[in-house]
């Protein structure tokens, strides 16, 4: 009986198997097209990723770091957070903090002032600006951790602090450059203003295309980002989860 009916079971399990595989490929086939067409509709909307979500018949949208939730149309947008509650889990959050993730390796750390701290196995990259009160806070608690580089960008606000991208050339253009950032950060002390080939520039514009909105801004070797002027533990909590 069984060696009579296993051919059977082979064909089913492959025609199941096909079937899963056309309703794959069908669903992100509609999903690439609808990512064409918003594009088309919206062209000022930089639009990361179109997939459809759990609900049936729409899709999730990922612009940067938001995300909004669609039907084929593309014309009507709901704007929110998708939850799994049997899971309790917030599914809109997962995918925009991934979405967000930088490549580390992509990152210029030739442009950055780097500081090793114990034995350095731990790396962060850190967009700071020169004139952030939050980022001055920030570096006290970056003192207290060890086994850690770290990879200082310099990313002055001029919007918000006119004086700031002087002070990180000045800063760059010392010979001591940790040293020099160390004494600004805590306390006050410029550096003699001086001219050199600096990145600054270019770290702006990195930053900008990197969608760095704020300062401080860390970012983890496996490319997860941490906003804001967070203490020690909140940092070395980080710095132990791993990417999902």
């Amino acid at each position: 009986m069984i060696a009579t009916y296993r051919p059977m079971a082979t064909t089913a399990l492959l025609a199941t198997l096909c079937l899963a595989t056309s309703v794959t490929r069908a669903a992100d086939e509609s999903a690439d097209a609808l990512a064409s067409k918003l594009k088309d509709l919206y062209p000022a909307t930089r639009i990361e990723r179109v997939q459809r979500s759990e609900l049936p018949g729409l899709f999730e949208v990922v612009m940067g770091r938001n995300a909004a939730y669609t039907d084929s149309t593309g014309r009507y947008f709901i704007f929110g957070h998708l939850f799994d509650m049997k899971e309790q889990r917030d599914l809109t959050a997962e995918r925009v903090e991934k979405a967000s993730r930088i490549a580390f390796d992509t990152l210029p750390l030739a442009d950055a002032i780097k500081t090793v701290r114990g034995k350095g196995e731990r790396v962060i990259a850190v967009f700071s600006d020169p004139d952030c009160p939050f980022c001055r806070r920030l570096e006290t608690e970056l003192d207290k951790l060890d086994n850690v580089t770290l990879y200082t960008f310099l990313y002055p606000m001029e919007g918000l602090h006119p004086e700031a991208k002087g002070k990180a050339v000045a800063v760059w253009c010392t010979k001591d450059r940790a040293g020099a950032w160390s004494e600004l950060m805590r306390s006050g002390k410029i550096p003699t203003k001086a001219a050199c080939d600096n990145p600054v520039e270019r770290n702006i514009q990195l930053g900008q295309r990197l969608s760095i909105q704020g300062t401080p801004t860390l970012i983890s070797s496996d490319g997860r980002l941490l906003p804001g002027a967070a203490p020690r533990e909140r940092i070395e909590q980080w710095l132990a989860e791993t990417a999902r």
